[in-house]
């Protein structure tokens, strides 16, 4: 099912307008549609051709351009994939903890139910503003060919991708606070993919960052979502306790943030 068509599934009201990545049809979230945080109060316009904020963006876009072919470049490919389970294995280095279905379910239905809640915290502006993103304007590509035809339909602003992976190390460095640089840097690196891979203007991932940290906020309140944080945490101490820690190679992303 389309993200679109789940959201009429739910019957949620009011509706949040026209839903064009594929990406945000997974497990429902914690949040109904009139609880989410309202894009549209909380940032303002993309920012014009003529501005300085714009200018930053260009400058941004054609120093990620540079990065194309290095460890950071596969980093950032890897990461542009929300169809779980290579979410929960691209924050699994930094949770220092393998996150999958069957080791750490807990966690992996956060992660999974989190992703729908900040994605689709980004659509009031998104939908209003759909502004055209880099590779577009620039007719250049991305590290993701196979998915151009449907960004080039779906708003450059705010970044959903950014939202997700930000609320995503804010809810892990909850579940794991001894983790909570790695997780931390872990999620602006993951925003920061979308530049490098020339999907986003790095005003987009900004204020993607400001969505997904508004998102963890409403989260804080609502009972769903804590009793899942229990459990995860819960689960985490188990893990550890039986001597549990992340059995997979790490070098990749350690290459990439050298």
């Amino acid at each position: 099912m389309s993200a679109s068509g789940w959201l009429g599934a739910q019957a949620l009201t009011p509706a949040p307008g026209k839903v064009t990545d594929p990406h945000f049809e997974l497990a429902p979230g914690y949040l109904k549609q009139a609880d989410l945080p309202n894009s549209l109060q909380l940032l303002g316009p993309p920012p014009s051709k003529d501005s300085a904020a714009f200018a930053h963006d260009e400058e941004a876009r054609k120093a990620a351009l540079a990065l194309s072919g290095t460890a950071r470049w596969e980093m950032a490919r890897r990461d542009a994939d929300l169809r779980f389970p290579a979410p929960a294995e691209n924050f699994s280095c930094a949770m220092g903890v393998r996150i999958d279905e069957q080791y750490t379910p807990q966690t992996y239905q956060v992660m999974q139910r989190v992703l729908t809640d900040a994605g689709l915290s980004t659509y009031g502006v998104k939908n209003k503003y759909n502004r055209t993103r880099p590779f577009a304007l620039h007719d250049e590509g991305t590290c993701t060919p196979q998915d151009e035809e449907i960004l080039r339909n779906d708003g450059s602003y705010p970044s959903g991708h950014t939202a997700a992976g930000w609320a995503w190390a804010l809810v892990l460095a909850e579940i794991h606070p001894q983790r909570a640089n790695e997780l931390l840097a872990r999620g602006l690196a993951f925003g920061q993919s979308r530049v490098i891979c020339n999907a986003h203007w790095q005003s987009d991932v900004d204020a993607g960052r400001v969505m997904g940290a508004a998102t963890v906020s409403r989260l804080q309140s609502d009972a769903g979502f804590q009793a899942d944080l229990d459990a995860a945490e819960q689960e985490l101490k188990n893990v550890k306790a039986a001597g549990g820690s992340a059995p997979m190679d790490c070098s990749a992303e350690a290459a990439a943030f050298s």
